[in-house]
């Protein structure tokens, strides 16, 4: 029986379909389980990049994340306005202007990973432990860093 959902046996044996199809679904979990914290997911990957971290400018963050300029500014906006990071210029180098967590935004990052982890576990549900860990480990090796020899 087909589903409004169901892509045909073509589409739904391709990589690129498969990713997307669990990335979307996985979008929508982080959506759900990140609202109540009061973050997006994209707000999430920048709290997790900040959190630990020797406070980066602007640029760095965006780097690490593979995000345009214009999109990082809005994010940043956004994280500041919630009072989740600040900006300051940086005491070692007067010309560059850094970013931290606020004590508030530690306090989100955990409840915000707590979220995470449960949108995870539940895409993840049809997988056992192994084949989760398996999962994971497979994907890191897909997405290393192939710039390096």
């Amino acid at each position: 029986m087909t589903t409004e959902r169901d892509p045909g046996p073509r589409l739904s044996a391709r990589l690129t379909y498969l990713l997307k199809r669990a990335l979307v679904d996985l979008e929508n979990l982080h959506a759900e389980h990140l609202a109540p914290v009061g973050v997006t997911g994209r707000e999430l990957g920048v709290l997790l990049l900040l959190d630990g971290r020797s406070p980066e400018s602007q640029q760095q963050v965006a780097g690490r994340l593979g995000v345009d300029r214009t999109t990082m500014v809005a994010l940043l906006d956004g994280l500041e306005a919630k009072g989740l990071l600040a900006r300051h210029t940086d005491a070692g180098d007067r010309r560059r202007n850094v970013v931290e967590l606020t004590a508030d935004g530690r306090m989100a990052l955990l409840r915000a990973v707590r979220a995470s982890d449960e949108a995870e576990r539940q895409l993840l549900a049809e997988l056992d432990d192994d084949e989760s860990a398996q999962l994971r480990t497979l994907l890191t090796r897909l997405t290393q860093d192939r710039s390096k020899p």
